[in-house]
């Protein structure tokens, strides 16, 4: 070697040494053994061990293989990590030849991530069907790329003693595949077998308080049972399902009644994609959510017409009558699939309704001992285990507008999983609303929702609150230096906020800003520039006490203006008027100058006795506060078209008027026109959107023999059309050229579509949510980044 190369030379060869922490979802996922198996690759020494803040690794050797080391961390992490961050920094060598995985270290402040559930992998599958495998048809088969990770989490970091499975020893075979650094299963934490539990157990209804174990095949038996159709309580990973044969006519019925659920659409869960073909219009995106690791609830068109085979399963018309929509999953545990039944099995039910383990309105049920109480009177048996539940999760709902995933309900499958904010924020809480309740921590440029909580009017449900805010924060770290609630006064959530501040400020954020702020935030904007903000919703409190929900303000974080609205009606009743469409669409056409003619569904639809006590009600004013809610509107269309009279269910007669709209002929483009009355007619300065012209021409259709379907598409084309005009109004005025569509109006895919497809037509960028709901579900998020730029009360 020559003497200019040999300093180099030298350089290369002397050992270095580096402290490499990776930060984000790398705990639980197999990111320890990954890293062993790169340093071993490399020939470098050193060790790797979990800690609150992270993975930490020290690795040494030449100066090359560190640097290639740092180089591919991230670049080949294991299908399950999320890497947020890799810092390096140099170290003094230390000298050896072996690299280790160290025990855990504890203490100091939770910086880590904690993994999603996730569905069963290929290779787990694989050894669950397999007779020679020692795992043939455990119910609890899992490695490091699958099985349960939040809904068992204790605490951080995430190991073994930190989980529900600290009390189950593993046995010799599973203990040497959690030491192999060659063995899929090498640390993974919740590493079972026959030998070592957990167990499955049937306990049939009339057994329940002894707790008898009948029989040895726990699945065989519930299979049994739902044949003979009986409803089963069965335990997942974030709570129990009710279960039932979606084929049975009488179970379908039986476990709707049974479960309060007036005409609520089910979930239905299918062995494979293919077998509901027949059944909806799958389209690739759809296939994609229903077999990738998440395994939501997947919202598909259902065809009007299905062809059935032989041998097709034949949901019963209980399923989800009236409903555009078939929410279909598949199975996501090995308890499911041993269920319905392995490749080759062809006596398992093909299509099992699965809905939440509870009452309607009440939190999903977790508790081994309470859902022997509670579901006593739902559930004839119960397919149960000794894994205790830590976090409750319902099932995520998502569905798929113009090929992007549109998030309903955002829970197992992506909760725990942070959304990067576009601005830093101080440690903070936001409640969220009180109807399809989600929290929010934030800190820096990362904020995490909580699971779907539910509706804070059931108290079981705040109390669930409570334990999620705790659980939270807990294995994020994040100690809230504020509190963020909606300015409803009446709100549980809000309450709460103010109840819990300790001294802590409390920002109060109006609702629909921030709807707006949500969806600014999951696009990434800096909020340097407003937004034109279309939030339509059933109900937000509105600054002037009113009750909004037909909304266009102009936006960033810091503040809104009200640009336009829809036109205030009464609300007659208030929660009265939400179940009874037709109260609203009388409520309309009262404003709308319209007689209540016998002719119109909406009028006969209310009984003589409350149609008189309606009329003195409007025409005094009694209990009767102003709305501008556009999903209000879409309520009165819906009866006043002789769709949706009552509603048993949160948007029902919305969902079905938008599932007629589905059905109308293609040609037919007409469209019914709002009226707009200029800023200076109106004492909030903003534009008025008043939809009588609009009721007026669905009168004259209707009396004119007009099929349902046409008006139903009318309708949905005249609200496209305003807010075309509405937004166009606003960017001529004040130069905005970016709109965001929010609030739970828009998870109505037909008309995000169209106020998406006209708005960038005529050159407008469109924002929709694609990460949290549009609807209460995501309204935390923008409650944390308004609160970010806001002054805070302080509440003792």
């Amino acid at each position: 070697m020559s003497g200019p190369q040999a300093p180099t030379a030298v350089a290369e060869n002397t050992p270095r040494r580096r402290r490499v922490t990776v930060r984000g979802v790398v705990q639980g996922v197999g990111f320890r053994p990954y890293l062993y198996g790169l340093a071993t690759e490399l020939a470098l020494a050193g060790h790797v061990t979990n800690t609150p803040e992270g993975v930490v690794a020290e690795v040494e050797g030449s100066a090359a293989a560190v640097a290639r080391f740092c180089d591919l961390v991230a670049a080949q992490a294991p299908p399950l990590a999320r890497v947020e961050s890799v810092h390096h920094r140099e170290m003094p060598p230390v000298g050896g030849t072996a690299f280790t995985i160290l025990t855990s270290r504890t203490g100091g402040p939770a910086r880590t991530l904690v993994s999603p559930d996730s569905a069963t992998c290929a290779d787990c599958l694989a050894e669950l069907a397999a007779p020679a495998d020692r795992r043939y048809r455990h119910p609890f088969v899992n490695c490091t790329h699958c099985g349960p990770r939040f809904t068992i989490v204790t605490g951080v970091p995430y190991d073994r003693a930190n989980t529900t499975m600290a009390g189950f020893a593993m046995c010799p075979d599973c203990a040497r595949e959690y030491a192999d650094p060659a063995d899929r299963r090498f640390h993974a934490q919740p590493v079972a077998c026959p030998a070592c539990g957990p167990r499955l157990r049937l306990v049939p209804a009339q057994e329940a308080r002894l707790r008898k174990v009948e029989g040895a095949d726990p699945v065989t038996e519930a299979r049994a049972l739902l044949k003979r159709g009986a409803i089963l309580a069965v335990k997942g990973l974030g709570g129990y399902h009710l279960a039932c044969d979606a084929s049975d006519q009488e179970a379908v019925a039986l476990l709707r009644r049974r479960k309060a659920r007036g005409d609520k659409p089910f979930a239905v869960m299918a062995r494979t994609a293919d077998d509901v073909r027949h059944l909806v219009r799958l389209s690739p995106a759809e296939r994609s959510l229903l077999e990738g690791r998440a395994r939501p609830v997947v919202l598909v068109r259902r065809r009007p017409h299905p062809s059935y085979a032989p041998g097709d399963p034949r949901p019963a018309d209980a399923v989800a009558p009236g409903s555009p929509d078939l929410g279909v999953m598949l199975p996501y545990t090995p308890v499911h699939h041993l269920l319905l039944g392995l490749p080759g099995d062809p006596d398992g039910p093909r299509l099992l309704v699965m809905t939440s383990g509870n009452l309607s309105g009440e939190p999903i049920v977790t508790d081994d001992d309470e859902a022997l109480e509670r579901l006593a009177h739902l559930a004839d048996a119960w397919l149960t285990h000794d894994r205790p539940i830590h976090v409750p999760c319902d099932d995520s709902v998502v569905r798929v507008c113009d090929g992007e995933p549109l998030v309903i309900r955002r829970s197992r499958g992506y909760a725990p999983l942070p959304v990067s904010l576009p601005l830093p924020v101080r440690p903070a809480l936001a409640v969220g609303g009180d109807l399809k309740n989600a929290f929010c921590l934030g800190a820096g440029r990362q904020a995490w929702l909580s699971a779907h909580i539910g509706d804070m009017d059931d108290v079981g449900t705040q109390r669930a609150f409570e334990r999620a805010v705790a659980q939270l924060e807990s294995i994020t770290g994040v100690r809230p230096e504020a509190l963020v609630r909606d300015r409803h006064p009446g709100y549980r959530s809000a309450g709460w906020a103010d109840r819990n501040a300790a001294h802590r400020p409390v920002v109060r954020v109006q609702h629909h800003h921030a709807h707006i702020a949500a969806a600014m935030a999951e696009h990434g904007l800096d909020g340097t520039r407003p937004v034109i903000g279309v939030a339509f919703d059933g109900t937000g409190h509105g600054d002037d006490g009113a009750v909004w929900g037909g909304e266009f303000l102009c936006a960033d974080y810091d503040r809104f203006t009200r640009f336009g609205h829809l036109a205030y009606v009464p609300l007659p009743g208030g929660d009265a008027a939400v179940r009874r469409p037709y109260r609203m669409a009388l409520a309309h056409l009262r404003a709308a100058g319209i007689d209540w003619s016998d002719d119109l569904a909406c009028t006969t639809a209310c009984p003589p006795d409350e149609l008189h006590i309606l009329e003195r009600q409007l025409e005094r004013g009694l209990n009767c506060v102003p709305t501008s809610s556009m999903g209000r509107l879409f309520d009165a269309v819906s009866s006043l078209a002789g769709v949706c009279h009552r509603a048993g269910y949160e948007a029902q007669a919305a969902v079905e008027l938008e599932g007629a709209a589905l059905h109308a002929p293609a040609d037919d483009t007409t469209a019914y026109a709002f009226a707009l009355h200029a800023s200076e007619e109106n004492r909030d300065g903003a534009v008025r959107a008043d939809p009588a012209p609009v009721l007026a021409a669905i009168v004259g259709d209707l009396r004119g023999g007009v099929e349902l379907a046409l008006v139903a598409a009318r309708f949905h084309r005249g609200v496209t059309g305003l807010v075309h005009r509405m937004c166009a109004r606003a960017r001529e005025r004040h130069g905005l050229d970016t709109v965001a569509l929010t609030g739970g109006v828009f998870a109505n895919t037909l008309l995000s579509s169209a106020c998406a497809a006209t708005l960038r037509e005529d050159g407008f960028t469109v924002l929709r949510h694609h990460l949290v709901p549009p609807n209460d579900g995501g309204l935390a998020l923008g409650q944390l980044m308004v609160a970010a730029r806001a002054t805070p009360t302080p509440t003792d």
